[in-house]
C-alpha cells in the first residue's frame, strides 16, 4: 500500500477495479481545508485517461512491476509473439498493449511492463525512433526541395507515412514511433 503522499509519475496503482499508469499529479494544499492530490491516470487496460483527485493520506493499492527487455518474434493473427531475451520464453501480447504497433519490426528490441504479481502484460514501449526503408512512392519532381510539402509513402512494414516531395522509393527514412511522422532521411 501506498499514500498519496508516495504518489509519481509512471507509478501503477490499482483503482476502480483497473490498473492505471499515473500520467501526472500534483500535491494541493489549499489556504483553507485538506490538503489533496490531483491526477491524472490513464487505464492499462483500455488506454482511458481518467482525471481524480484523492483526499491527502489516502491508501493506494501500488502495483508491482518489472520491465524487461524482449525481442519481437512475429505476429500470430491479433497477437504479437516476444521472446525473454535471456530465458527465450515466448510472450503472447495483444495489439492494444503495443504503443506504436504500425511500426514494430521482427527482430526489434521492446521493453514489456509485466504485473510482476499476477504475470501479465501491461504495456510494450518499442523504441522512440525507427530507421525503415521506403517501399513505395510517388517520384519526385525536379525543384520540389525547398517546399514544405509532403507526400504518402509505403515503408517496409506496410505503414504510410507522410514524407517530403525529395524522397523516392528505396530510401531509408527515421521514423518517431509516438507521432509516426517522418524525422529525417538516413544516409545508407
Amino acid at each position: 500500500m501506498a499514500s498519496t503522499a508516495d504518489i509519481r509519475n509512471g507509478m501503477m496503482i490499482r483503482f476502480n477495479n483497473d490498473i492505471y499508469k499515473v500520467v501526472e499529479f500534483l500535491h494541493v494544499k489549499p489556504g483553507k481545508g485538506a490538503a489533496f492530490v490531483r491526477s491524472k491516470l490513464k487505464s492499462v487496460t483500455n488506454g482511458r485517461v481518467l482525471e481524480n483527485t484523492f483526499p491527502s493520506g489516502s491508501k493506494l493499492d501500488e502495483v508491482r512491476i518489472e520491465r524487461n527487455q524482449y525481442l519481437y518474434s512475429y505476429q500470430d493473427g491479433s497477437d504479437y509473439i516476444f521472446q525473454d531475451m535471456e530465458t527465450w520464453d515466448e510472450r503472447k501480447v495483444s495489439e492494444h498493449i503495443i504503443e506504436g504497433v504500425a511500426f514494430l519490426a521482427e527482430g526489434m528490441q521492446c521493453d514489456l511492463t509485466i504485473n510482476a504479481d499476477e504475470d501479465t502484460v501491461l504495456s510494450v514501449e518499442i523504441p522512440h525512433f525507427v530507421t525503415l526503408e521506403i517501399t513505395y512512392s510517388e517520384p519526385g519532381v525536379k525543384g520540389d526541395t525547398a517546399t514544405n510539402t509532403f507526400k504518402p509513402a509505403t515503408v517496409a512494414n506496410g505503414s504510410i507515412v507522410k514524407v517530403p516531395l525529395f524522397v523516392n522509393q528505396g530510401d531509408k527514412i527515421k521514423i518517431d514511433t509516438r507521432t509516426g511522422e517522418y524525422v529525417e532521411r538516413v544516409k545508407s
